[in-house]
């Protein structure tokens, strides 16, 4: 009876927890196919036959570039992702698997590279970013976000690589079989459950960012969905029509990567926590 009580109490819970992080997402798709004046007048009600309306996404289609925003944020965050997979997943390996002068050093830094936020460092990143003469350019994003989400991948990536059987590895090496393609044929195969959770946790902030792209790359053929939303909202007047259609294409991505590494996603979550 205990058991079932402490079952209905956790699930309970998570529910309520579920219903909380889900309703602000909600309320921006519903109200994103309504009209102006049913926004305000009821933000909570579905869109129905009276209030049902497409001008935000025709606005935001024909007066803004949102093609071109949207390219350039999946380009910066496909990028990035490739770039933090693969140094983040090499990093691991050299970290977990080899002994050498500096390697707590090295693990030190990657930890303080979690808990400073890189925000901090905007003006020398700018002034950087100005001598290289990267301003107004994508490149400049990739390499801001691929700094910021290396240190949490590698702490990730290598607490997984570091369960990998030593034996396998050895066993591999006993055949001839060289470092790299112990690295790419065994170790990432074991590891992609990790891999998916470090995507997820690298692309939702890449993706929802407008600090980086509004300092670095403030230009019309620079801007990303989050930098060029901004259009719509006035010192005045908000067009939350367009917004809100915006930010729900903006949220298509994001899901369509969730679905897709749903179920990598809570393998290596749960294995975190058995660890």
């Amino acid at each position: 009876m205990q058991n079932r009580l402490t079952t209905i109490s956790v699930h309970t819970v998570l529910l309520v927890y579920t219903a909380i992080a889900l309703l602000p997402m909600l309320l921006i798709v519903s109200n994103a196919f309504k009209s102006r004046r049913a926004i305000f007048a009821d933000p909570l009600a579905l869109p129905g036959p009276d209030t049902f309306s497409l001008k935000g996404f025709s606005k935001v289609l024909a007066v803004s570039d949102f093609g071109l925003y949207f390219v350039n944020s999946l380009t910066v965050t496909l990028v990035t992702l490739a770039l933090v997979l693969l140094f983040a997943a090499m990093a691991a390996w050299a970290l977990s698997e080899y002994r050498f002068r500096g390697r707590l050093v090295l693990g030190v830094l990657f930890a303080v590279g979690i808990m400073v936020p890189i925000r901090l460092g905007t003006v020398s990143i700018l002034e950087l970013m100005v001598a290289l003469d990267l301003t107004n350019t994508l490149t400049a994003l990739i390499l801001v976000y691929t700094a910021q989400g290396l240190p949490l991948a590698i702490f990730i990536l290598a607490e997984f690589i570091a369960q990998i059987p030593k034996d396998l590895k050895d066993a591999a090496r006993c055949d001839g079989v060289g470092e790299v393609h112990i690295f790419f044929s065994i170790v990432v195969p074991l590891i992609r459950p990790a891999i998916a959770t470090v995507a997820i946790f690298v692309m939702v902030p890449i993706w929802n960012d407008l600090w980086f792209p509004l300092i670095l790359s403030p230009g019309e053929g620079t801007q990303t969905i989050t930098l060029g939303v901004q259009q719509f909202v006035g010192q005045y007047v908000t067009d939350w029509n367009a917004v809100l259609a915006a930010l729900t294409l903006a949220i298509v991505p994001v899901l369509a990567l969730y679905l897709v590494l749903s179920r990598q996603l809570v393998r290596g979550l749960t294995a975190g926590a058995v660890k």
